[in-house]
């Protein structure tokens, strides 16, 4: 499916479930694509609700901006426009640059104006980040954008930038399947076929400008701006290993925003959802089904 977020600019994703279920948003990291999550879409669509999982611009299967505009305003907007055109609120699921996305959307929005969600899931990340973990996942993005041989290669790069996924069996066919589809076969310079991550290496370029040392503090005060504006259900999971959102991190995040819940998941690292994706998804599924009760118990 797509969704047209301005004149002529497309946001394809992939949709598990009954439309007229309430809807979830799975919003992935930079450097990623909709096909991060897991099993999750199917899990929580299993579970009665509607779930959609876009790729973000310069990701993927959507549009990629021959402007470069791949700044937080611009997902923003994408974010917004996606959830205008649905015939309910959903629930915000957003994982690193995904979550930083969905506190700008419904964080900044005009006095008296509704909310375009119904809740928020934060998924490894806070207004305030340990700068370490941010420029690993930099120099991790930076490294190999001249491609890979092969699948293998491809494979060996990401267990390399994730060591504490190697005591996992080896990846089976169908693990590279699942990493093929973040990546696309093409004809190099030098005219051999290598395999490129599916995103703009535009992209990169501003998201690392954006989060230059000397801009960390102003970014920080605007994302807590945006937290602490939060109307709805809000959730912040931590992966239990994580060198992006430490405890620290994530204790000063629940001081600031008081009415927020927060989960850790053990053993997992900053891709939470891909390191223990069962154990993710029960969380997510636990927080929103908490929530549903609530609303309903409401009314």
């Amino acid at each position: 499916m797509q969704f047209e977020t301005e004149p002529g600019f497309l946001i394809t994703a992939d949709a598990w479930g009954d439309p007229a279920n309430p809807p979830v948003l799975l919003l992935h990291g930079g450097g990623q694509t909709r096909h991060s999550w897991g099993d999750t879409g199917r899990w929580l669509a299993d579970a009665g609700w509607y779930v959609i999982a876009p790729d973000a611009r310069g990701h993927g299967d959507s549009d990629w901006s021959v402007k470069e505009h791949y700044g937080i305003e611009y997902l923003a907007s994408d974010l917004r426009a996606i959830c205008a055109q649905l015939d309910q609120k959903p629930a915000l699921v957003g994982a690193s640059m995904g979550g930083m996305t969905a506190l700008i959307a419904a964080g900044e929005r005009a006095p008296g104006t509704e909310s375009i969600c119904s809740a928020v899931v934060l998924v490894d990340i806070a207004p305030r980040a340990e700068q370490k973990g941010i420029e690993r996942i930099f120099a991790f993005m930076s490294r190999n954008q001249d491609g890979f041989a092969s699948l293998e290669e491809a494979s060996e790069a990401v267990a390399a930038y994730l060591p504490h996924r190697s005591s996992a069996p080896p990846a089976r066919p169908s693990g590279h399947r699942r990493l093929e589809k973040n990546l696309r076969l093409r004809k190099s310079p030098a005219g051999t076929m290598r395999y490129y991550w599916h995103w703009d290496p535009a992209m990169l370029a501003v998201w690392q400008h954006i989060n230059e040392p000397a801009k960390q503090s102003q970014n920080a005060d605007r994302l807590y701006r945006a937290a602490r504006a939060l109307t709805v259900p809000t959730l912040i999971v931590r992966g239990g290993i994580s060198d992006v959102v430490s405890e620290k991190v994530m204790a000063e995040f629940l001081d600031a925003v008081p009415n927020a819940q927060s989960v850790s998941v053990a053993d997992a690292g900053h891709m939470v959802a891909g390191d223990s994706n069962h154990a993710f998804t029960k969380v997510v599924l636990h927080f929103l089904l908490s929530e549903l009760a609530n609303e309903r118990m409401s009314e």
